[in-house]
């Protein structure tokens, strides 16, 4: 099983429309599983309709995913975003600012940074470096 990370907690999963893997997806596909190594501008063109895109985070030292989802939002992709995988309650912060809107990690993770270590980065628009230089 999976738990979904928001700016409101942890959640279960809402999302029931089948993921399909990039590779596989046709021209009708409406949400997509994007590996880490994915280059965005092979997706112009074939976002509209894609309700949702699940970008992999296979490590934790991998930040490609953030770069990922940075760039399909400037392509001006406004459907759901979720990183999955490897991604830890400090890196929220940085996953919302790059664009994501939430994070699936596993139940084992979520033992291990409870809810509460991501609550206390759930407002990342107000806790970056710049914000600390204007404070």
């Amino acid at each position: 099983m999976t738990v979904i990370v928001t700016d409101a907690g942890f959640a279960p999963d809402d999302w029931t429309t089948p993921m399909t893997p990039l590779d596989a997806a046709g021209a009708g596909a409406t949400a997509l599983d994007l590996p880490n190594d994915t280059d965005p501008a092979t997706l112009a063109g074939r976002l509209d309709g894609v309700g949702m895109i699940r970008v992999d985070f296979p490590a934790v030292a991998d930040g490609r995913g953030f770069t990922i989802a940075r760039e399909l939002r400037l392509m001006g992709y406004t459907g759901r975003l979720r990183a999955r995988g490897h991604v830890i309650a400090d890196q929220y912060a940085m996953a919302r600012r790059s664009g994501f809107d939430e994070v699936e990690i596993s139940d084992d993770l979520a033992r291990r940074q409870p809810e509460d270590q991501w609550r206390a980065r759930a407002n990342w628009q107000a806790h970056d470096y710049q914000a600390r230089l204007r404070g």
